[in-house]
C-alpha cells in the first residue's frame, strides 16, 4: 500500500487543493513584491540620487542572482522540507522587502534587490515540487497552472506600488507588503505541510542522499531532459522579446499613443494567458487519463498556434488582426508552463525535479535577457520588428520540436 495520496483524483489528500490555494498567494506575494519597484520609477529618482542606467541595475541585479543560483534553490528543495523552504524563502524576502524602505542610497537599494533575488529565487521551485507532490497523477498539471495564474495575479498587479507612491510615498508601499508577507509567512508555519512520505516497493532500494552535483548530472544524462532544455531555452527568447518589444511593435506599425500602445501589449495578454494556464492544465490532465505522452503534447499543439500567431501578427495587416493573434499566442504559449514541472516529473529521477526547475529557470533568466539584448541589437541595425516576430515563429517552432521528441522516463530507460 502507498501513502494516502493516490492516482486517482478522489485519494486526493485532503490537503491537496488547500496548498495550492495557500501558494497562490504566497507566489501573487512573489512577483507582487519583485515588479512593483518598477512601477515607482519616478518616486524612487526623486529620493534617492541614481542615473536611469542605475535604475535599470535594481531590476537587472535581481534577474542576474535570481537565475544564477536557481539551480542551487532547486536542490535545497528537493534536499529539505519542501514546505519549511517556502516559508523561510517568505519571511526573509518580505523582512527585505520591509527593509527597502529604509533604504537612503543607491547602493542600499542594490543590496536589497540582490538579497531579494537569493530569497526568492527558492520559492517558485519548492513550490511547484509541493504541488506535484501532492497531486500525483490527475490533477497535476491543472493544480501547477492554477499555481502560476496566482503567480501572474501578482506580476499584474505591480501597479499598485506605483499608485500608492504616488498618493503617499514609495517607503510606505514596501512597509505595507512587507508586513504582510511576514504575516502570512508566520500563519503558514501553522497549516503548510509536506505530504506523508510514500512508503518503498517491496525490493526497492533506500534512497541515497541527495547530492547537487551528482543530481546536474543525472539529469543532463537524461536525452529528454536535453531536449526539454533547449525547448525551454527557445521559448524564453521569444517570450522575453515579445514582453519587451510589443508595446514599441504596437506603437510603431500602427501609429498608437504610447499609453494605448501599452494597454494593447498588456492589457489583453495578462487575461489570456491566466485562461491558458487553466485550460492547459485541465486539458493534459483530462488527456493524460488514455494517453501517456499527453503532459507534452498538450504544448506542443500550443506551439502549432501559437507561431503561426506571431508570424501572421509581424505581418503588420490590420490592428484588431494582430491583437486576436497576440491574445491567442499569450493564451497558448503558458500551455507548456502549467505542464513544465509535471513533465520533469516524467523524465527526470523523482528526487531531481526542482533542480532540474531550477536549472531551466537559470536558463529562462539568462537567455531572457540576451533576447532584449538582441532585440536592441536588431533594432540599431534598423531591423524590422515584424521580421522579427516573424523569425520568433520559426523559433517556436523548432522550440516544439525539441519538446515533441521528450519520452517518459518508463520509455526511454
Amino acid at each position: 500500500m502507498t501513502s494516502s495520496i493516490t492516482r486517482n483524483t478522489s485519494g486526493l489528500h485532503p490537503r491537496a487543493w488547500l496548498t495550492v490555494a495557500l501558494l497562490c498567494v504566497v507566489g501573487c506575494l512573489n512577483y507582487l513584491d519583485r515588479t512593483m519597484i518598477t512601477t515607482m520609477r519616478t518616486s524612487i529618482m526623486a529620493d534617492v540620487p541614481m542615473t536611469e542606467a542605475q535604475f535599470g541595475l535594481l531590476t537587472s541585479v535581481f534577474l542576474w542572482v535570481y537565475g544564477f543560483l536557481s539551480p542551487f534553490a532547486g536542490f535545497l528543495a528537493d534536499r529539505f522540507n519542501r514546505s519549511k523552504v517556502i516559508i523561510i524563502s517568505l519571511f526573509v524576502w518580505s523582512g527585505v522587502t520591509w527593509l527597502t524602505a529604509y533604504a537612503k542610497t543607491f547602493e542600499q537599494l542594490l543590496a536589497t534587490r540582490a538579497l531579494m533575488g537569493i530569497s526568492e529565487a527558492c520559492y517558485i521551485l519548492a513550490a511547484l515540487a509541493l504541488i506535484v507532490d501532492y497531486h500525483r497523477n490527475a490533477t497535476r498539471s491543472l493544480a501547477s497552472g492554477i499555481h502560476l495564474a496566482g503567480v501572474m495575479v501578482g506580476s499584474s498587479l505591480g501597479f499598485t506600488g506605483g499608485w500608492i507612491a504616488e498618493k503617499h510615498n514609495w517607503n510606505s508601499v514596501f512597509v505595507i507588503f512587507g508586513a504582510i508577507g511576514i504575516v502570512y509567512a508566520v500563519f503558514l508555519l501553522f497549516i503548510l505541510r509536506d505530504p506523508p512520505a510514500q512508503k518503498e516497493k517491496p525490493g526497492e532500494k533506500a534512497q541515497t542522499k541527495i547530492r547537487f552535483f551528482e543530481a546536474v548530472k543525472d539529469l543532463f544524462k537524461r536525452r529528454s531532459f536535453n531536449f526539454m532544455f533547449i525547448y525551454w531555452g527557445l521559448m524564453g527568447i521569444v517570450s522575453w522579446f515579445v514582453v519587451g518589444w510589443l508595446p514599441t511593435f504596437y506603437k510603431e506599425q500602427f501609429s498608437l499613443s504610447q499609453g494605448l500602445a501599452g494597454l494593447y501589449a498588456t492589457g489583453y495578454l495578462y487575461p489570456a494567458a491566466l485562461l491558458g494556464l487553466v485550460a492547459g492544465g485541465y486539458w493534459a490532465d483530462r488527456w493524460s487519463r488514455v494517453n501517456t505522452r499527453a503532459r507534452i503534447l498538450v504544448p506542443v499543439i500550443g506551439v502549432c498556434i501559437g507561431a503561426p500567431c506571431i508570424f501572421i501578427a509581424g505581418s503588420e495587416i490590420i490592428l484588431p488582426l494582430t491583437i486576436i493573434c497576440m491574445v491567442f499566442f499569450s493564451f497558448t504559449r503558458v500551455f507548456g508552463d502549467a505542464n513544465m514541472m509535471p513533465i520533469l516529473c516524467m523524465v527526470a529521477d523523482q528526487r531531481y525535479c526542482a533542480t532540474g526547475y531550477g536549472i531551466l529557470n537559470f536558463l529562462s533568466a539568462i537567455i531572457g535577457g540576451v533576447g532584449l539584448y538582441a532585440g536592441g541589437v536588431l533594432r540599431d541595425m534598423e531591423f524590422d520588428l515584424g521580421i522579427m516576430f516573424q523569425f520568433a515563429a520559426l523559433i517556436m517552432i523548432v522550440a516544439g520540436f525539441m519538446l515533441y521528441l521528450v519520452r517518459p522516463r518508463h520509455i526511454e530507460e
